[in-house]
């Protein structure tokens, strides 16, 4: 376990990474929290939820924190947690992975502790920016490859993952923006608050407009598809018209009956390729007029 602990003057600072439920237990002994909600804070998957317990508030958010090129499609995988316990005097964050935000925050100073919980709520927040410009990207490319390259191929499998991993992002912060919809600060962090909201909201709707998209840019790629294997079916019932025909001629003079009325005509031979390429000929001119060719 890696502890840091800081005070500010008016409130004090206890940053846990990677705390074992024995040791949580006893350096939170002290302010009498309930032992569901410490559990809460060490459960790995745990979506974002807020409570209050006594003069505590709890929280738990959602960071996203991995590379945005990796295929995951969990939340677990995609995203690490970070659990608040604050009030007036006391500002506790647990988590089990490291993040580089907050080695910023323990240099700087803080008046109260909701300033300081505000500012890590936002870098968290801020943390699905990267992969949301990554996800639109990626949608520009596919559609790109599918209407203007001319072979028009792309991988379901890449997006597939990208598009869980903006249906998972969309998901984690819809349940944040419940989170801050029920958080209630003092009124000089009343605009802090609502900034966080509304990049909450633009962020929301950047990756729905992907999900969009790729929605989009999958049922595209299977009309294509579909277009596709209709040309080559339209193509082999062409010739199957065309040979179809020659076929039966030829499969009636390929008979070994010893008696052919018509293998002593003298210009048998040149007559039957006649009627193969009159036929031809008609076929070629009846699909011309139905313009399938």
């Amino acid at each position: 376990m890696t502890q840091f602990k800081k005070s500010f003057g008016k409130f004090e600072w206890l940053d846990l990474e990677k705390p074992k439920p024995k040791d949580l237990i006893e350096l939170t002994q002290p302010f009498h929290i309930d032992l569901n909600l410490l559990e809460d804070a060490l459960e790995h998957g745990h979506l974002p939820k807020l409570e209050k317990h006594g003069d505590f508030t709890f929280i738990i958010l959602r960071a996203y924190s991995v590379e945005p090129h990796q295929n995951h499609a969990t939340v677990a995988k995609l995203s690490n947690k970070i659990a608040f316990l604050i009030n007036e005097t006391q500002l506790i964050t647990i988590h089990q992975k490291p993040f580089e935000f907050l080695d910023k925050f323990k240099e700087e100073e803080f008046e109260e502790s909701e300033n300081l919980m505000l500012s890590i709520i936002l870098e968290m927040i801020r943390t699905f920016e990267v992969p949301m410009q990554w996800l639109s990207d990626k949608m520009d490319e596919n559609e790109k490859e599918i209407f203007l390259n001319k072979n028009g191929k792309i991988s379901i499998e890449h997006l597939y993952y990208q598009k869980a991993k903006a249906r998972i992002c969309r998901k984690l912060l819809q349940l944040s923006q419940n989170v801050l919809n029920q958080l209630v600060v003092q009124e000089q962090y009343i605009s802090t608050l609502q900034d966080i909201k509304e990049s909450t909201i633009s962020y929301l709707l950047h990756y729905d407009e992907v999900i969009e998209d790729a929605h989009s840019i999958l049922n595209t790629h299977l009309s294509l598809s579909a277009q596709k294997s209709n040309e080559v079916m339209k193509l082999l019932t062409i010739f199957s018209a065309f040979f179809l025909p020659l076929t039966f001629i030829v499969g009636v003079y390929g008979m070994n009956f010893e008696y052919l009325p018509e293998l002593t005509w003298k210009y048998g031979y040149f007559l039957t390729w006649g009627i193969m390429i009159a036929i031809s000929v008609i076929i070629f001119a009846w699909f011309k007029r139905r313009k399938f060719v």
